[in-house]
């Protein structure tokens, strides 16, 4: 039997839904994931093991398929760990498979089974109350999902709190909107690969105080070192 949840993959601002399908069959163990997924959607594997396992769930000796559709789309970012978790559940009959059917999860999952905030979840509450589904995210991003009137937000701090839930063993009221609080950035220029002439020119333009602007469709050769000193003036 197929067991089913949803999630989002994003396309720019816009969020478009994705199924994620779990079978458990007898042969040689495994966890595959398909649908074309990168390298942090396919690592989820990892982190979804370690979560069950930290809540004393052993996963089977069988081989466990996620498939992710539109399968031409491309899946991108951590925030499917969530839905992986929620269909493989329910193919383990842990959670109800119907309940699982009517959820767009979106979160990523820590060892210990907590649930990390992820980016986007006012698009997948969009997305959620377009398709009449309850949206399941981390607690740290209820409030901002909330938003969306039309949506039905359950924030939550753990995967076990998710099992609870999803079996009558707990009440979770929906979220309400509030203030979106963002933590202190702690990204850096390193982490941007390539493009060094354009990195280049804002850590001169950070370091004078001076507005940047790049245009599309930048000049090749010789022009472009004039065209970037002329953006700086």
């Amino acid at each position: 039997m197929v067991a089913i949840a949803y999630t989002v993959a994003f396309e720019g601002i816009e969020a478009r839904m994705v199924e994620v399908q779990c079978t458990i069959a007898p042969g040689i163990p495994a966890f595959a994931i398909v649908g074309l997924p990168d390298k942090a959607v396919t690592e989820a594997r990892e982190r979804v093991r370690a979560a069950l396992s930290a809540m004393a769930m052993a996963l089977p000796s069988k081989r466990i398929t996620i498939k992710m559709s539109p399968a031409d789309l491309p899946k991108i970012r951590s925030h499917f760990d969530l839905p992986i978790a929620v269909a493989l559940l329910a193919a383990l009959e842990i959670v109800p498979m119907d309940d699982a059917a009517q959820t767009v999860a979106l979160g990523e999952l820590s060892l210990n089974g907590d649930l990390v905030s992820v980016h986007g979840a006012v698009p997948a509450a969009m997305a959620a109350a377009g398709e009449n589904r309850q949206l399941l995210c981390p607690q740290a991003c209820g409030a901002e999902a909330a938003w969306v009137g039309d949506a039905r937000v359950i924030a939550q701090r753990s995967l076990a709190d998710m099992i609870q839930y999803f079996n009558g063993q707990s009440i979770i009221p929906l979220s309400q909107p509030d203030e979106v609080q963002h933590g202190h950035s702690t990204r850096d220029m390193a982490e941007v690969k390539g493009q060094e002439r354009a990195k280049r020119a804002l850590e001169i333009a950070a370091a004078g105080r001076r507005a940047a602007k790049f245009e599309p469709l930048l000049p090749c050769g010789a022009q472009a070192n004039d065209y970037m000193q002329a953006l700086l003036c």
